[in-house]
């Protein structure tokens, strides 16, 4: 029997690929995949809509797949680049992030094929799940930043995530990043 998790991921991933959808899990559940220890039940993916998938359409594809709309307001959605989504068979969250232009195009390229169970995910790459944690900041993302770090260990690519880093703070005016993120490294590497 499944995990309630692996139900929505099922579910979800019947409805994007079958749309022919881009997508990706990011956020907790990613994090899990990757090493960190969370207790959550929040899911959530980054979609990367074809021109011919409106938010409308994308929407009711997920509808016919166990998931109904918490946010039935295409304003919010056009404000926050989220449709909010309740998984009807587990009751669970999932928040789908409609993707723009920039970042969010590098971490698709990098996008991990994993089986969970009996169902094959679309999983952002670590090195792309510590950027994302990076930019959120909370105490729980560094600690799941220290997990998947030292999790990897040496296969971990962290010239990679200080290019990006450094590429961050240039565009946001920030200079806390790669410090930050040496911190949780060493962190890693003393096994805290």
């Amino acid at each position: 029997m499944r995990s309630p998790v692996v139900e929505l991921l099922a579910d979800l991933a019947a409805a994007l690929d079958g749309a022919g959808v881009p997508w990706f899990l990011f956020g907790a559940q990613a994090a899990i995949l990757h090493g960190a220890a969370r207790l959550t039940a929040d899911v959530d993916v980054t979609v990367r809509l074809p021109e011919t998938v409106s938010n409308e359409t994308l929407a009711q594809e997920l509808e016919r797949h166990r998931f109904r709309r918490r946010i039935v307001d295409p304003v919010f959605v056009q404000r926050t680049r989220v449709i909010p989504f309740i998984h009807n068979h587990t009751g669970l969250p999932l928040d789908v992030v409609l993707a723009g232009p920039g970042i969010e195009e590098r971490f698709f390229e990098r996008v991990q094929l994993r089986q969970v169970e009996d169902v094959f995910v679309r999983l952002a790459s670590p090195e792309d799940i510590v950027i994302m944690k990076m930019l959120a900041g909370r105490p729980k993302d560094l600690d799941d930043i220290v997990s998947i770090v030292a999790g990897y260990g040496d296969a971990f690519d962290s010239g990679y995530v200080e290019a990006m880093l450094e590429m961050l703070e240039q565009a946001l005016s920030q200079s806390d990043l790669i410090p930050t993120f040496r911190q949780a490294t060493a962190r890693a590497r003393r096994g805290l």
